[in-house]
């Protein structure tokens, strides 16, 4: 279970500038669901999903995490550049409890999957975007989760690699929740059974991503 307790968040610039993104959101998420999060640019989809994870902090209320939830997984950095793929996956690894023994077979997992080869062992900074992408998505495969949180993630990669990453991802999710940003309507309408329209600085819980849809395009202009 997932708990957004009065949870607020504002962004101030340096200039003293002021955003309210998200207002009062109260949500009970359970760890079993598949929820996509739906809402125009910058309706705050992304920044829920980060305050999900804990990667970033509500400037008011509280985020309860009563089970085991990933980093967002797609979401841009994450990665030290002056670290090689290698290094990163291994550090990765040990921050997840990973020991010793079971050091080497995570480590060739993520370089098999990744298909970065020899790259594996060149600094992230000589990456391609997709490259670290595809680093990024092997690395959220290795551990196990009771929710896993993407944004964007299954377009990484050419066709193989994204069907590939599909079935290995909908593997995961058998066993697993969803809570998922993405552009598509096709691609949260095949992951995701519920929804959260977030509207308005608002988010609005619905059990049918279908009338999550319906609720979305009643605000778009006609």
């Amino acid at each position: 279970m997932i708990l957004l307790d009065n949870v607020s968040k504002r962004y101030r610039s340096d200039r003293g500038f002021s955003k309210l993104v998200l207002s009062d959101v109260n949500i009970s998420i359970p760890s079993t669901s598949n929820v996509g999060l739906i809402g125009k640019n910058g309706a705050g989809k992304s920044t829920l999903l980060r305050l999900i994870a804990g990667a970033d902090t509500p400037t008011q209320g509280k985020v309860i995490r009563a089970c085991r939830v990933s980093w967002p997984l797609g979401l841009a950095g994450g990665l030290i550049g002056n670290l090689t793929g290698r290094q990163n996956a291994r550090f990765v690894c040990r921050i997840n409890g990973v020991d010793a023994y079971e050091m080497g077979e995570k480590l060739q997992f993520v370089q098999d999957f990744s298909e970065l080869d020899e790259m594996f062992d060149f600094p992230i900074s000589t990456y391609s975007t997709g490259m670290a992408a595809r680093l990024k998505f092997a690395l959220s495969l290795v551990f196990d989760y009771d929710v896993y949180l993407s944004d964007e993630l299954v377009s990484v990669g050419d066709v193989a690699f994204q069907d590939k990453s599909r079935k290995a991802f909908k593997d995961k999710l058998g066993r697993a929740g969803l809570i998922m940003v993405a552009h598509s309507e096709k691609t949260l309408k095949d992951y995701c059974s519920a929804g959260i329209f977030i509207h308005e600085g608002h988010a609005h819980w619905f059990d049918s991503i279908d009338d999550a849809f319906h609720a979305y395009k009643e605000t778009l202009p006609k």
